[in-house]
């Protein structure tokens, strides 16, 4: 064995009676969930020729 520290990770862990596994927490981080910044169509320089149309249309099981 050597005397380097371990990384940390999660680990799974199975939960009897539930379908999903859980993870267990890590040091240092929270369980809020990452948050993108809202991207929206036709803002400057972010936004495609067909955008507006795409946007417009609707599927057609709707």
């Amino acid at each position: 064995m050597s005397d380097e520290p371990r990384e940390k990770r999660q680990r799974v862990v199975r939960v009897p009676g539930a379908r999903r596994a859980q993870l267990t927490r890590v040091e240092g981080t929270t369980s809020e969930p990452h948050v993108r910044p809202e991207r929206k169509a036709g803002t400057e320089g972010d936004h495609g020729p067909n955008d507006d149309r795409m946007l417009r249309e609707v599927p057609p099981h709707y």
